[in-house]
């Protein structure tokens, strides 16, 4: 067995890694943290609520992971700056960033809620942006010294479908997982991987904040016929991502629920 097998069926694969996660106080994010930390990575959890990011790093601490909560909000970019700053100085930089944070608010566009439009475009891509900006640098340092990083973008099947009265949200995601495509090219030379995860649905706190009637009775009636995916399917997939040779990206992870057609 090489060595590269070996770590990658090892049960701490990312052992000596530094993850990064956005989005971290519940769903996916949250997910992914106690998943990346299970695996070895020393996990940093970025989001705006600091009483559940206490929480998750308390329980990680317990099931023997380490973590450090940053509460920051992803579209102030001189947060960010200072979140990344801390990682770098306590951390020694991430190798690993999983940029999830984002929102989903679906309407028709003839409604106008503008208010809306904008939440999800400085969330989605304003947001994600911002982390990029301030942790790409540590991301190509770190494939310098270690060999490898990534970055890992939350995007959604939407990008790929087409979805009435989601078209806002789905415009945000198409930008992620475009986007991504691009710093692949840019970053994969560097040894810096680059993938767009696009789910289906995943229960989640998302659909928590969706107001839109119709939006809201087409969730509702989808729980009757599609088992939703979950926040762990999707952490599962990052460890995986991560966990691969430096020589495999998995550029585009389109993952859908059994029963769900698009």
């Amino acid at each position: 067995m090489t060595t590269e097998t070996h770590a990658l069926f090892s049960t701490r694969p990312l052992d000596g890694r530094v993850a990064v996660i956005t989005g971290a106080s519940s769903g996916i994010g949250e997910a992914s943290a106690e998943h990346l930390a299970s695996l070895g990575a020393t996990v940093a959890v970025l989001a705006r609520r600091a009483e559940r990011l206490d929480e998750l790093v308390t329980r990680i601490g317990k099931n023997g992971g380490n973590a450090v909560a940053i509460a920051v909000d992803v579209t102030d970019a001189a947060a960010v700056q200072a979140a990344a700053d801390r990682v770098a100085a306590e951390l020694g930089g991430a190798d690993l960033l999983f940029n999830n944070a984002g929102v989903m608010l679906p309407a028709p566009v003839e409604e106008l809620c503008v208010d809306q439009w904008q939440h999800q475009i400085d969330l989605n891509i304003s947001g994600l942006m911002n982390v990029i900006g301030a942790f790409t640098p540590q991301l190509v340092r770190a494939a310098g010294e270690r060999g490898v990083a990534d970055l890992i973008n939350t995007s959604s099947s939407a990008a790929q479908n087409l979805c009435p009265t989601f078209a806002v949200y789905a415009g945000t995601k198409a930008f992620v997982s475009h986007l991504s495509k691009h710093l692949r090219v840019e970053l994969g030379p560097k040894s810096v991987r680059v993938s767009a995860i696009e789910p289906g649905i995943v229960g989640t706190e998302l659909q928590d904040h969706v107001t839109d009637a119709g939006a809201k009775v087409w969730l509702e009636g989808s729980k009757e016929t599609v088992d939703w995916l979950r926040p762990d399917d999707i952490a599962q997939t990052v460890g995986f991502i991560a966990s691969l040779p430096l020589r495999v990206n998995l550029p585009q992870v389109f993952i859908m629920p059994t029963a769900q057609p698009s």
